[in-house]
């Protein structure tokens, strides 16, 4: 072998370990836990780093669309009032008279509940059924203004088709109101039954013969009877609310398709009926006379109800008096005072504010039932050291 043969060789041995090296420093550098270390030190495991903290995502709560189309109604919160309750406890039976007798009214509220729920579903269905016929009522009588603002042929078919069909849908949210009507007249027996039910379960208390369990399960069924009497109230008070906005929104509405007619028959658009604009007018100044006015020290109360004894029978003197001062001042507009006596400990004196304002509710319920418009009311309550009893005030204005 020649020298430089030999020299070509060691050259390619040179440039071979080179090669190698450069590789092992590139194979250090990416993973150290397969190679030694270059300084001579003993091998060691690569060091754990500590895991990094994992954030939380903030959730943000997003509701869900509605679907279109789809209308919304205001459903009484009765049977949902129930279900979110305490749950009235089993009866357990201790073998006593008294007993007995818990035994009957647990019975008799628990039919009470499951009645106040179904005339709360009935009041949804109401309320929804009202709903869905006032939007499509609303989209006809839309097209047809849009129809009429443009200037369409007289007694265009299409336009007195859906005109037809609009009329329709406004005779149902009428009906609605009987139904309205016979719903509360079923609510207010049922109110009188829980009343008599609520009194049974006081007098039971004075019954002898009874046990501690006989009185604790009387004192859940006193709390229950209360619930359900609120629950009533509440109920009755709605739908007296919705009956009297019903009909006068029925009534505008008819005005309205009156005057809607004789565009359609005259093929252009001339607006709303212009009694609705008196109407709406002497609403504003009956409403504005109310708030801005209110029972006075030294004013004389048109009429004064008591309810020193339970069924107080005040309907009729509360109608004959309300009708007298409307023939006098047809305008007038009236205050509604809820008066308790001021004695007692603080809790009694709470109670009687409630049970006054309970009363104050009943008698606008009655007004309202009697036909006298809501805006034309004002409510409020005070107490009162002369009072023996809860009473109500009617002031005119």
């Amino acid at each position: 072998m020649t020298g430089q043969s030999i020299r070509m060789k060691f050259s390619w041995i040179h440039t071979v370990i080179i090669g190698a090296t450069v590789g092992l420093a590139g194979c250090e550098t990416a993973d150290d836990a397969l190679w030694p270390s270059l300084s001579g030190a003993a091998p060691s495991a690569p060091r754990a780093q500590a895991p990094a903290p994992v954030r939380k995502p903030l959730r943000i709560n997003i509701p869900e669309p509605k679907a279109a189309g789809m209308p919304t109604a205001r459903v009484a919160p009765v049977a949902s009032a129930i279900a979110a309750g305490p749950a009235l406890e089993s009866f357990k039976t201790t073998g006593t008279f008294v007993g007995k007798k818990v035994g009957q009214m647990h019975t008799d509220l628990r039919k009470l509940q499951t009645a106040v729920a179904a005339l709360n579903q009935r009041m949804g269905v109401i309320s929804s059924e009202n709903a869905a016929a006032s939007q499509n009522y609303h989209v006809l009588v839309a097209d047809m203004n849009g129809r009429l603002q443009v200037g369409t042929t007289p007694g265009n078919p299409v336009i007195v088709k859906k005109w037809n069909e609009a009329q329709q849908r406004l005779e149902a949210i009428a009906e609605s109101l009987n139904r309205m009507d016979t719903l509360s007249n079923d609510s207010a027996g049922e109110a009188g039954l829980a009343a008599w039910l609520l009194d049974s379960v006081r007098a039971t208390f004075a019954l002898s013969g009874a046990v501690d369990e006989d009185h604790r399960q009387l004192r859940l069924l006193e709390d229950e009877a209360n619930r359900t009497i609120v629950l009533i109230d509440r109920l009755l008070n709605e739908l007296s609310e919705d009956i009297s906005r019903q009909s006068t929104y029925v009534g505008n509405e008819r005005r309205n398709m009156t005057t809607m007619s004789l565009a359609v028959k005259n093929g252009e658009l001339y607006g709303t009926s212009l009694v609705n604009r008196a109407f709406a007018q002497s609403q504003a100044l009956a409403s504005t006379a109310a708030q801005s006015t209110g029972p006075r020290a030294g004013d004389r109360a048109l009429v004064i109800i008591r309810f020193d004894r339970p069924n107080v029978n005040y309907q009729q003197s509360l109608y004959n008096a309300v009708s007298r001062a409307l023939e006098r001042k047809p305008t007038a507009s009236f205050d509604i005072l809820a008066v308790s006596p001021q004695r007692g400990s603080a809790a009694q004196v709470a109670l009687s504010g409630t049970q006054a304002k309970r009363d104050a509710e009943g008698v606008l319920r009655a007004l309202a039932d009697m036909g006298l418009p809501p805006n034309r009311v004002k409510l409020s309550s005070s107490a009162s050291p002369d009072s023996e009893s809860n009473e109500v005030h009617i002031f005119v204005r």
